[in-house]
């Protein structure tokens, strides 16, 4: 692995485990009262309004609910393999919020309700010679 630093494309996002074959932690909220989780991170629940939310962690992993291929470069990207298109995926986290997320891979690994798992991938690197991480999602491979 590189010395480099790495950071999420936003703070409280998302966690960058140093083991990069680890799957990242969505940062989220539980809401104390009604059990609501939200991602991103919310002081008020959406559901019943209550101020009473916990921080949680979730992990990158879901099902796709839906998905479509963008045949244009990934906005903000200098990785060449986002140059040739990539897909866009509604993923349902076992923890209840539905995310809108890159995928990894060609069209034709997709279909609908089948599991994913998150990864971390370069978007770009930043002034301070840090890579800018997104995390986008793959299909879980069943074992044969």
């Amino acid at each position: 692995m590189s010395d480099k630093g790495r950071v999420p494309i936003k703070p409280g996002y998302f966690t960058i485990p140093e083991d990069p074959g680890e799957t990242p932690n969505f940062l989220g909220t539980r809401c104390a009262v009604c059990g609501e989780c939200f991602y991103p991170r919310r002081t008020i629940c959406g559901k019943c309004l209550s101020e009473e939310t916990q921080p949680i962690e979730m992990e990158a992993r879901g099902e796709l609910y839906s998905y479509t291929f963008v045949y244009l470069p990934l906005f903000g990207s200098t990785n060449l393999e986002h140059n040739e298109g990539y897909g866009v995926g509604q993923i349902d986290l076992p923890e209840g919020p539905r995310i809108q997320a890159p995928l990894a891979g060609k069209r034709e690994d997709f279909r609908v309700g089948q599991p994913l798992r998150g990864e971390l991938d370069k978007l770009r690197e930043n002034k301070k010679g840090e890579d800018v991480m997104i995390v986008r999602f793959r299909p879980v491979q069943e074992d044969a």
